[in-house]
């Protein structure tokens, strides 16, 4: 749940939340560590602990490097997504004409559908709508349109060429193809455990830094703040961008809001 807060926060919020308090916190806990244990002491383990924690290291950046492989590469196929949606419903515009005098009806359908995904599905997938009850609530207006361009196409099967109504029965599937995958997509990809990994690994690697000694607290200090805003801007990264459809960093609904533009249509 605290997940989900700060991934629909805007940027700035996230930000201070991860780098600032986690960089503060990592210095405190420098600075306690310092004054418990005598820093000639922990000199006297610095080439042990510098091994270590080459290994800690090491394997933390391939678990960070991971989860942000996978955020990215779904952020990127929700792009696509939207991208394949609209350009299935710009086709079924451009091939209206060839129903007849279904040709307004159809029109007036996919406009309708584009208006419901901009007006109903962006907000419920911005919300973080992932209840199935919430999702079907929120995407009613949606579902009409799409069941209404079915059958107005199904209705017009006496006027249409075979052949055009094959396409546009095709691309009205790949419309609702689409759409499903989006609502999907909209989820995180980040599952709790792999969370779990990630903040307990950059909690342990960060600390690990607190027992090596230097005789200049001011470096020592330095260096450990200078890691750990390394490591928490990465996973802030991991929080813009996990839900595609929420919070600063998100996938818009411009290129179905194009498609209108195109033929003229407003958006809402």
């Amino acid at each position: 749940m605290f997940m989900f807060f700060l991934e629909t926060q805007p940027l700035w919020v996230s930000g201070a939340i991860i780098v600032g308090l986690g960089t503060l916190l990592s210095l405190v806990g420098l600075v306690l560590v310092r004054r418990c244990v005598d820093v000639r002491i922990l000199t006297s383990n610095n080439e042990l602990a510098g091994h270590k924690f080459a290994t800690i290291g090491v394997l933390y950046a391939v678990t960070l490097a991971f989860a942000i492989i996978v955020v990215w590469g779904k952020f990127a196929d929700a792009d696509t997504i939207v991208a394949q949606e609209a350009g299935a419903a710009g086709n079924l515009f451009r091939l209206s004409q060839g129903v007849g005098d279904k040709s307004a009806a159809l029109r007036s359908a996919v406009a309708n559908y584009l208006k419901a995904a901009i007006n109903d599905d962006w907000p419920a997938m911005d919300r973080g709508a992932a209840d199935a009850e919430e999702i079907v609530g929120a995407e009613g207006a949606a579902k009409e349109a799409l069941d209404s361009i079915y059958s107005t196409l199904v209705s017009s099967s006496g006027q249409a060429d075979s052949a055009v109504l094959s396409e546009m029965l095709r691309q009205v599937d790949l419309v609702a193809h689409s759409r499903r995958a989006r609502l999907i997509a909209s989820e995180g990809a980040v599952p709790n455990l792999l969370w779990l990994v990630l903040i307990g690994g950059a909690a342990i690697t960060i600390g690990y830094t607190f027992f090596f000694g230097a005789e200049s607290l001011r470096a020592q200090a330095l260096m450990t703040a200078l890691l750990a805003i390394m490591i928490f801007s990465e996973l802030l990264v991991v929080v813009g961008i996990d839900r595609p459809f929420s919070g600063a960093v998100k996938v818009g609904p411009n290129a179905l809001a194009a498609v209108l533009a195109d033929y003229g249509l407003p958006p809402r």
